[in-house]
């Protein structure tokens, strides 16, 4: 049932790569949004189908594949991925009905596009080290192409920096796998939380230190940030949606599957630096946000600070932190997705995103009064207006965190302060006072123009009055990975 996620998708690439070139756009998006829509509806019964009072996997599959090496062919879902998977279903429909007709080479972008949630759905559902090291890099080479190639004008440059990046993530995540199953002398690569447990505490803090960095470079935290910024700005708004709303969650679920699932005894020890790591990025993120000019990188920085939280979450890791980490990659990646879809629509409508630029948009009767509304809503979401997903999330994540971290989180509280500075200053620039005179004649907005940011609003909103849709799920999975991890952290020490 799982490999329907991965292989569909690598089969929808593979039509649309002998697609014949004479096809007109239209029937080739239609195509594509079905194959994206079924996707979506699967894991919507997927989701139906799944116990969560069950602990540990389930819709296993597993088929031996190199045995020379070890390597399984091994998937499994539980409550940490199943969110994160209707996620990528979700905003892959979004983003490729976001995509203009008009765009070039369509049928490539489109093999690049299901190519990438191939790619994402695999690292999320494989239960083999190798499997998932292989998906983690298979993501990289179409988010290249499709920065390279439908980017902004510093596309090259923006697109290379990101491939060098996540190279170096890659390289660190493979040696670490290695490393441990060197070390502990296992003959195959499957995911076994226990497997870290008889090491020496000197080899697992090595082994935990690769795995760290890497995945904080694809969070990213600072300062392996800079990267971000520079592929947000240059990105297409579809891919800034699938970038933000899905790619950096691939380096939180990384932390919590393979860095307190497998070396909880030494997450232990290093629990109060990456308390504090948390900070740096939450306040660094936030303040950096509130210089920029340009919207995109406004959203952009934004980013790094509330990725912040979910390393907050994880570094107290209680049973109400985790959840509210959960919680909070789900909720940032339905209001970033948002806020970059406004954005778009505001750049495409305008030709600017200069804060020192645009002004008076919410001007109910020649500006974008229906985009301006939204991106009210969106702000608040993100700034943690009760009410809203982004309240909730980081609620659980504070009150989660207090009692283990005190200092750090009341630190990274004042992140969700300087989140309504400087998005009160893109509101207020952008939507408020008289509209420019260069846009008093802007195109006026279609429907399919504002359709996903209204069913993103929506969601918000649903999931932020009743977050239980998502915390029934991923509950028991969350008790499991903190009482995991605190047997293999007592064994340790009696060993």
């Amino acid at each position: 049932m799982l490999s329907a996620l991965i292989w569909v998708p690598i089969l929808a690439a593979a039509i649309f790569g002998f697609w014949p070139r004479m096809m007109p756009p239209a029937p080739a998006r239609q195509v594509a949004l079905a194959i994206a829509g079924s996707l979506f509806i699967y894991t919507l019964v997927l989701a139906s189908q799944f116990n969560p009072q069950a602990i540990g996997m389930q819709f296993q599959e597993s088929l031996p594949w190199i045995k020379n090496i070890g390597l399984t062919y091994r998937l499994g879902l539980d409550g940490l991925s199943l969110p994160l998977v209707i996620l990528n279903s979700l905003l892959t429909l979004i983003a490729i009905y976001s995509t203009e007709e008009s765009i070039h080479r369509l049928r490539f972008y489109y093999s690049l596009l299901f190519l990438l949630t191939a790619g994402v759905a695999g690292a999320f559902l494989a239960q083999d080290l190798l499997l998932f090291f292989l998906f983690y890099e298979l993501e990289i080479i179409p988010l290249y192409f499709l920065i390279a190639i439908w980017g902004g004008q510093r596309r090259g440059y923006a697109a290379t920096k990101f491939l060098l990046y996540t190279a170096v993530s890659g390289i660190l995540v493979l040696a670490s796998f290695l490393g441990l199953v060197w070390a502990t002398n296992t003959e195959n690569f499957a995911y076994q939380p226990q497997l870290a447990s008889a090491l020496p505490l000197e080899t697992q803090l090595l082994l935990l230190a690769g795995i760290l960095i890497a995945f904080a470079i694809k969070i990213p935290l600072v300062p392996f940030h800079t990267w971000l910024p520079d592929a947000h700005v240059e990105a297409s708004t579809p891919i800034s949606v699938l970038l933000a709303g899905v790619l950096l969650k691939l380096g939180t679920y990384g932390l919590l599957r393979f860095g307190l699932g497998l070396f909880p005894q030494a997450w232990a020890e290093l629990s109060p630096w990456l308390a504090g790591w948390a900070v740096v990025s939450v306040l660094y993120g936030s303040l950096t946000a509130i210089t920029q000019t340009d919207m995109k990188k406004m959203v952009a920085f934004s980013s790094v600070g509330h990725m912040g939280y979910i390393l907050l979450a994880a570094a107290a890791a209680t049973p109400v932190s985790l959840s509210g980490a959960i919680l909070q990659m789900i909720s940032h990646g339905l209001i970033s997705a948002l806020l970059f879809l406004l954005v778009g629509v505001v750049y495409k409508k305008t030709g600017s995103r200069d804060l020192n630029v645009v002004r008076g948009l919410l001007n109910p009767e020649r500006g974008l009064p229906m985009i301006g509304s939204l991106m009210i809503l969106g702000v608040m979401a993100s700034a943690g207006i009760p009410g809203m997903m982004g309240f909730i999330a980081e609620f659980l994540i504070f009150r989660g965190s207090f009692p283990v971290f005190p200092v750090p989180t009341l630190l990274c509280m004042v992140g969700t302060g300087l989140t309504s500075v400087y998005f009160l200053l893109l509101t207020n620039r952008a939507f408020f006072g008289r509209l420019s005179e260069r846009f008093v004649n802007l195109p006026p907005l279609q429907w399919r123009e504002r359709t996903p940011a209204i069913l993103l609003a929506i969601l918000i909103v649903l999931l932020g009055i009743q977050p239980n849709w998502i915390l029934y799920w991923s509950e028991s999975s969350t008790t499991a990975i903190l009482e995991n991890s605190s047997a293999l952290a007592r064994a340790a020490l009696n060993f």
